[in-house]
């Protein structure tokens, strides 16, 4: 339907776009906006495709036994309109072996043989696979006939790994407990920037996925119980009639149901006393699978409104042991931050059936799962939890591209981590807490690392990549929240997000988006704090009286365009504040001369930037003689 625009915000929409170039964009950024796949206005371009596949997966294990098997068939879908002659396999349990590339060294409880491949056909004809040969993360394999635009292809894969004894994204959490993460074998994504993504998974880094369907079989013995990403489609085959019947209550309940618990799993009358049983799951336009086993977790669910149009209700689970006691709240705590994110920040609705909270060690995030560490202060518990449920928008609602571009979803993770935080223990709690987690480490280290470009791809840093990822683009994020104010800057992110939903943006998407839902152009700001080797340090180095109030010079000793508050205290004790934001910085990013008001005689002025910690509090004060 077409939809008339405004003279006015034709004007804006030129402007923004005459601009756009204002910012260094990579050359292969540029070949996709003349091809076509990407535009100026931060929509995904007229051309824009991408690749998908049907995974069909069956695993089996039978713990203590750390062997795994699978099998799996992937059709793979070509939507570009290029001609593959060759596909890359993502083999991430191949950071296990011995003499594999990562950022960290490996004890030999990490070690093992990775991803041993048994079978391998394409469209039913036998691929020749040398596992001893085969050392990394990346196989690429080449194809007899090649796969044209707008066809797909069957592969056929059968495999099996042992679960490393060292857990931590994935691998054994005790004896009978088990996390699997990145454990098929799967197709890399092939883009229309960059090609195939070859990137190594260095240990320390995060993923790059496509968006796909999913149906998971998980053949475990009896007495064992399974959680995965998705939804489950045989609990009536696979729990007894009283526990299936829990589960579904949980489903519609907002008090936590104790679907099992250390009594029933003593008395080991939970699943179906076959010799083993077949979960299915199944999830659609998604980008990862992961699975939780135990034969010892508590099992707890309810559920939480997340969207007031459709009144769509979500599920949320946990599974843990009974001595945990943080995770004994671990429902509530989903609950609250599900329904908090869905209509606070980002303002979105949770976009999928469920979320499981999983006892493990890692701190880390999959679709519909967290895997997270047991915390003796709850409320720390809470936070991190928070944290990891965040990441649903960032990278899972929007396929970003983690391990080029880590800043695209662990800083709005940490933004939202802040924001939430501030609702459940008030500002004061999360203002310090973000400082002491998030911003004391960065700006109290003067180190060359520490000050590279956020824009500096996250593949290509090894020390700096915490802050480059979390703090700074945070701070970024907040400080533009703090110059739009709060509805504009929503409006400007859901662009970004509708844009982008369900799809692969990467950081030019976003500095065109929000300047496109904004209606101003922010590349000044986007160059200031991506594109710089700036930090955060402001000297206050004149004042002078005027006529209500005070001219107030401030040096931008570091650089980044941060907002302050000025604030007075009088020869009577009394105070007044005059809060600026980071506006102020856009005509000169170095020197600024703003008016204070003031209608009595001012002690002294101290510049405050709040959570933006400033390096060297020395020059921050101005004293009356």
């Amino acid at each position: 339907m077409f939809k008339s625009i405004s003279l006015s915000a034709l004007f804006c929409l030129v402007l923004i776009q005459a601009n756009a170039q204002d910012l260094y964009t990579p050359r292969d950024i540029h070949k996709a906006y003349n091809k076509g796949t990407r535009d100026i206005s931060g929509k995904p371009g007229k051309n824009y495709w991408q690749n998908t596949g049907n995974y069909n997966i069956a695993i089996s294990m039978t713990p203590p036994n750390r062997l795994v098997k699978g099998t799996e068939q992937i059709t793979y879908f070509n939507n570009s309109p290029d001609t593959l002659k060759r596909l890359n396999m993502k083999l991430i349990l191949n950071i296990h072996r011995p003499g594999v590339a990562r950022f960290s060294g490996a004890s030999d409880d990490y070690l093992t043989s990775g991803l041993q491949i048994d079978n391998f056909t394409v469209n039913g004809a036998a691929h020749k696979w040398d596992n001893v040969a085969i050392s990394g993360t990346n196989q690429m394999i080449g194809l007899a006939k090649p796969l044209m635009p707008h066809d797909s292809v069957k592969l056929n894969i059968d495999w099996h790994f042992d679960l490393s004894k060292e857990s931590g994204r994935e691998g054994v959490i005790d004896s009978t407990t088990f996390y699997l993460a990145y454990f098929y074998p799967r197709v890399s994504v092939y883009d229309d920037y960059n090609g195939w993504d070859t990137l190594p998974f260095l240990d320390a880094q995060e993923f790059y996925n496509d968006f796909n369907n999913y149906t998971l079989n998980v053949t475990v013995p009896k007495n064992y119980l399974v959680w995965s990403t998705g939804t489950l489609q045989n609990a009536a085959q696979v729990l007894q009639p009283e526990f299936a019947k829990r589960l579904q209550q949980s489903m519609t309940s907002d008090s936590t149901i104790h679907i099992a618990t250390p009594a029933d799993l003593a008395a080991k009358n939970i699943t179906a006393q076959n010799a083993t049983n077949t979960w299915t799951w199944t999830a659609t336009d998604i980008s990862d699978m992961a699975v939780g086993v135990s034969d010892h977790y508590n099992w707890d669910g309810a559920s939480v409104l997340v969207d007031d149009a459709t009144h769509r209700i979500a599920s949320v689970q946990a599974a843990y042991p009974d001595k945990s006691e943080d995770f004994h709240h671990s429902v509530q705590f989903s609950r609250n931050a599900l329904g908090w994110f869905s209509h606070n920040w980002p303002g979105v609705p949770y976009p999928f059936p469920k979320m499981t909270v999983f006892q493990g060690f890692a701190d880390m995030e999959y679709p519909m799962m967290v895997n997270d560490s047991h915390e003796e202060d709850v409320n720390f518990a809470q936070f991190v939890q928070d944290h990891e449920i965040a990441h649903t928008y960032f990278p899972f609602y929007m396929g970003i591209n983690e391990t080029r571009y880590g800043f695209m979803d662990e800083g709005w993770a940490t933004t939202f981590e802040i924001l939430i935080g501030t609702a459940e223990r008030g500002k004061k709690k999360a203002d310090d807490l973000y400082k002491s987690f998030r911003v004391e480490s960065y700006i109290n280290n003067p180190s060359t690392m520490e000050d590279l470009p956020i824009i500096t791809p996250t593949s290509e840093l090894r020390q700096g990549y915490g802050n480059n990822a979390y703090g700074k683009p945070s701070l970024s994020y907040l400080a533009l929240k703090d110059m739009l104010g709060d509805a504009l800057f929503k409006k400007a992110l859901h662009t970004y997000m509708d844009n982008w939903h369900g799809k692969h943006p990467i950081p030019w998407d976003y500095f065109n988006s929000m300047n496109t839902g904004s209606g101003k152009n922010l590349n000044w700001f986007f160059k200031n704090w991506f594109f710089t080797n700036n930090y955060i340090d402001l000297g206050l180095q004149d004042v002078k009286p005027v006529a209500g109030g005070y001219k107030v010079t401030i040096n931008n000793v570091g650089g980044f365009a941060v907002p302050f508050d000025a604030i007075i205290t009088y020869a009577d004790g009394t105070t007044s504040s005059t809060h600026a934001t980071p506006a102020v910085w856009e005509k000169n990013e170095k020197f600024i001369t703003i008016t204070v008001k003031a209608n009595k005689t001012a002690k002294s002025i101290k510049l405050d930037c709040g959570i933006f910690m400033d390096a060297d509090l020395s020059n921050n004060t101005w004293v009356a003689k």
